[in-house]
């Protein structure tokens, strides 16, 4: 089991990265009583009350039956909410697996260490888009 202490509380911290489409972020666990901060706001305010987002982050934790043991401190960057919230899911995940290497079959079953590849595909050049094409002329 690897783990940093934090000079400052002396108190155990496991550290996600998380990635998704153009967003980054960095996920930090700390023993404390289950809450979210992201970019130094509470995740409920960071993530407009939106339950679909609280649901996916604390995901990996509700599997593991741990919501209430650890705080979650995020730094996130980049990318819309969808993405980030993605992104911090997958971290989250990953500093799990830090914690205790037991955790990692069930979240692997339930996909949660799996990064999704999915990004913007590229413009190219003659078209409007990575796709559209301007439109058909015959005369």
């Amino acid at each position: 089991m690897v783990s940093v202490v934090e000079a400052n509380s002396g108190r155990a911290v496991y550290w996600g990265t998380g990635r998704r489409k153009s967003s980054v972020a960095r996920v930090r666990l700390v023993p404390g009583e289950g809450k979210l901060t992201v970019n130094g706001k509470d995740g409920v305010l960071y993530f407009q009350f939106n339950p679909n987002y609280l649901g996916l982050i604390k995901a990996p934790l509700e599997t593991l039956g741990l919501e209430n043991e650890y705080d979650i401190l995020v730094k996130a960057e980049g990318g819309g909410l969808t993405g980030q919230a993605d992104s911090i899911r997958l971290g989250v995940a990953r500093a799990l697996c830090e914690l205790d290497p037991e955790n990692r079959s069930p979240l692997k079953t339930e996909g949660y260490l799996t990064r999704d590849p999915r990004a913007k595909e590229r413009k190219k050049y003659g078209l409007h888009k990575a796709r559209k094409a301007p439109q058909y002329s015959k005369r």
